[in-house]
């Protein structure tokens, strides 16, 4: 039986999400300086390429802590706490990561990019039908992008060594088991291997 050859993404149609790397949650990441290296590069590669760049964080006004039901087990701790205020630096993106003119930025106040926000509208009006995915964390904003965009027939493809968890566990299940029914798996030099080829 021969491997199935990876498709390779059409730039123009394909966006690369770099999500939750802001300064609250880059530190948390193990080996978080190579981690933010390699996505910085992926990026630079991308754009070259002629991708579009997506960030996405995680941030809270004072209204989205109010509108924080009790039964939300994930959020209501942030809304008690509140945590992560929109204003704060933790909630800035990485300096390594800085957005630049023509990226889509969105602010989140979910695990998922798009539950929250106009990510998929933004999208949507580039013409974007495909995906990659880099963030912090494997099992939260990476792990519910991706079933949410796998679910509206997008191509997804996950950034192996942009993604990281501070559980090693979880993070190698989700990997290994999981995520390779719902999107094609790279790491960055395999993703510059298929730019070459598009």
């Amino acid at each position: 039986m021969t491997t199935p050859v990876l498709p390779a993404p059409i730039a123009k149609r394909t966006a690369l999400l770099a999500m939750d790397f802001q300064n609250g949650i880059v530190p948390l990441a193990p080996d978080a300086d190579a981690l933010v290296d390699r996505v910085a590069d992926a990026i630079a590669d991308f754009r070259a390429a002629g991708g579009t760049i997506g960030h996405v964080r995680v941030a809270f006004t004072e209204e989205d802590w109010a509108a924080i039901p009790e039964t939300n087990k994930s959020f209501s701790a942030v809304a008690v706490a509140r945590g992560m205020h929109h204003e704060d630096d933790i909630t800035r993106i990485h300096d390594r990561l800085t957005p630049e003119d023509g990226d889509i930025v969105v602010r989140k106040i979910r695990y998922g990019a798009g539950s929250t926000t106009d990510l998929y509208e933004q999208l949507s009006s580039r013409g974007i039908d495909t995906l990659i995915l880099a963030g912090i964390s494997t099992s939260g904003v990476v792990l519910s992008t991706l079933i949410d965009a796998a679910d509206r027939d997008y191509r997804v493809y996950v950034l192996t060594d942009g993604v990281a968890d501070r559980d090693q566990d979880v993070h190698r299940i989700l990997l290994d088991k999981v995520f390779p029914s719902r999107a094609h798996l790279v790491d960055t030099e395999g993703l510059r291997a298929l730019m070459k080829r598009d």
